[in-house]
């Protein structure tokens, strides 16, 4: 297997081109219809977006914390840390907290970004940090609201509180940033861990405002996952919504019937047009790029590289091969890396 693969030119390799076709035999739809079905899918009553913040500064930083609203009653608490330099304006990183996290997880991203004279934003997905009433337990609230969305009868008002509902957080946030003066909104970019990677590939696959993007342990292919009998460690975070599922069809353990009947439900068409590989593809031209690693069994590589594949071909027909790269390292588990922190951010330097 590849371990480490820096595309830099046109062309793809051997392997590449084996995993594309693949892929291909999947048959996704046009890029379009998929953008246009996501956004309607994903789309709901929007309102004013009442930003309230509170700014602190030191010598190095300017802080902001508070919250804008996304939906009428949907609070998204968010945290910003903002050069000092006193330029007119700047290039701004959305970058995203993963399972059981919250935004203050990314504070050392945040800082970074900012030594680089790039505005750095968190959020807190749903279900996670300060949208949980008297403080978040890890992912407690999250697996709850995945397990409610499941027993949900109401076809009439069925939440996705798996990736789909934060993703369209996301939108509501680019709309704030591209909104302040301070913001170059031609300069927003986004990137996000495990789960936020996952948001990240969501959001900004369809909205073409994020100009470069950076998906770290977060790419794979549902339905590869389901084909292979590699489904064990995606469900795993939301492992007690899928023992519920298990139970209400029937069945004593997990298997594929009803880990599918989950991700039918809360994720829809995520093994179809909306699984990684389809929505790598409306990423090209803008530059991205995909970190993760070898022996990751909530993104199991084989998918990984079928998405990666798919994208690499939608970047050489744009002639944009040089704006996609992959780094994979060896031997890890899920875990983010020191590597790829800083090649995260050189990423958003070279681009943004």
């Amino acid at each position: 297997m590849l371990f480490k693969i820096k595309v830099l030119c046109a062309g793809m390799t051997l392997l590449l081109c084996s995993l594309l076709s693949f892929a291909q035999q999947i048959n996704y739809p046009p890029v379009d219809k998929v953008a246009a079905d996501f956004k309607k899918l994903l789309e709901r009553p929007r309102v004013p977006l009442n930003p309230s913040l509170t700014i602190t500064q030191t010598d190095s930083v300017i802080t902001e914390h508070g919250f804008i609203y996304s939906e009428k009653n949907e609070r998204v608490p968010i945290l910003i840390y903002k050069p000092v330099t006193g330029a007119k304006s700047y290039p701004a990183v959305i970058f995203l907290h993963g399972t059981g996290g919250k935004k203050e997880d990314s504070k050392g991203m945040l800082y970074q970004l900012v030594k680089r004279g790039i505005m750095g934003v968190a959020i807190d997905a749903r279900f996670h940090g300060e949208r949980i009433a008297g403080g978040a337990h890890g992912a407690k609230e999250y697996v709850a609201a995945a397990t409610a969305a499941w027993e949900n009868k109401d076809k009439g008002h069925q939440t996705h509180p798996f990736l789909f509902d934060t993703a369209f957080d996301l939108w509501r946030v680019t709309d704030y940033l591209a909104s302040r003066p301070d913001v170059d909104a031609n300069r927003i970019g986004m990137g996000g861990i495990s789960m936020g990677g996952m948001e990240t590939w969501l959001a900004a696959s369809v909205d073409k405002r994020i100009k470069v993007i950076v998906l770290d342990i977060a790419v794979q292919s549902f339905k590869w996952s389901l084909d292979n009998d590699k489904w064990q460690g995606r469900a795993g975070t939301i492992r007690a919504a899928h023992l519920q599922a298990a139970k209400d069809l029937g069945d004593s353990v997990l298997n594929k019937r009803n880990v599918q009947a989950v991700w039918d439900k809360l994720l829809p068409d995520i093994t179809g047009e909306f699984d990684c590989p389809s929505l790598l593809r409306l990423m090209a031209p803008r530059p991205m790029l995909v970190v993760g690693t070898e022996n990751d069994s909530n993104c199991p590589l084989p998918g990984a590289d079928i998405a990666y594949a798919s994208a690499m071909q939608a970047y050489t027909s744009k002639n944009a091969a040089d704006k996609i790269m992959r780094d994979v390292a060896p031997k890890l588990p899920h875990t983010s890396t020191p590597a790829h922190f800083k090649m995260t951010l050189d990423w958003f330097s070279k681009w943004l």
